[in-house]
């Protein structure tokens, strides 16, 4: 059963990697640990040009009447997968910026080091054990979560404004797997095999299908979060 949205909504996210950065950076991953990019296509010369390795994949689509009707048509068929990869579910208006990079981080707490005591090392330590409704309402009750949204959400480049029609997911790989994790499904929808190696051309391939649906919409973005290596730093 779906969880009941709360009447809570907050600015959305700007889909922006400096935003995300900093957003991230201030919360407790450290700068030198990762950091996010644009993806400026999904053919293999543009996607070759994202530093590497990518830990996770962040995609903004329009939300269309097609669109709302396939999620709800498919979500009866979805399995429970949620003890498999970190979930939550999304209860907050226009919070799925935040929820897709906390989806993105709580599936690689061990691929990068959070700095300790810090909020989001806080966060991940007391969700842990929880289900995905149980880690909704403990966002939605988080005032410290709130208030750093509030200020990501109003440091992008264009006017901040609760009236949106576009949607963020994450894609991530956990157990061998690629999972698509959007708070607003029954739960996370398995993809198949993949690993860090080739987490962003696996995730273009469910991507570049989203976007099939929609030929008429340039309302998509592709942000990817990669670990920082010597190279990169």
């Amino acid at each position: 059963m779906a969880d009941k949205p709360s009447a809570k909504r907050w600015l959305p996210l700007e889909a922006n990697p400096d935003v995300m950065n900093q957003f991230l950076w201030g919360l407790g991953v450290a700068p030198h640990e990762a950091e996010c990019f644009d993806v400026y296509g999904l053919d293999d010369e543009l996607l070759e040009m994202v530093p590497k390795p990518v830990l996770a994949v962040l995609f903004l689509y329009p939300l269309t009447k097609q669109s709302e009707e396939e999620r709800i048509e498919q979500d009866s068929a979805i399995k429970d997968l949620s003890s498999e990869v970190y979930f939550m579910k999304q209860t907050v208006g226009n919070a799925c910026g935040t929820i897709g990079l906390l989806h993105a981080v709580g599936n690689i707490t061990s691929e990068i080091n959070l700095v300790d005591g810090s909020y989001l090392d806080k966060f991940f330590k007391s969700t842990a054990k929880m289900n995905p409704s149980e880690r909704a309402t403990f966002l939605e009750n988080d005032r410290e979560m709130e208030v750093a949204h509030s200020v990501a959400a109003t440091a992008g480049e264009t006017e901040a404004s609760d009236n949106v029609d576009t949607h963020f997911i994450c894609f991530s790989c956990a157990n061998g797997q690629l999972y698509e994790l959007d708070g607003r499904r029954a739960g996370p929808i398995s993809h198949g095999a993949s690993s860090t190696s080739t987490l962003l051309k696996d995730a273009a391939k469910v991507i570049q299908k989203i976007i099939q649906k929609n030929p008429d919409s340039i309302n998509f973005n592709v942000i990817a979060i990669s670990k920082k290596t010597g190279e990169l730093e």
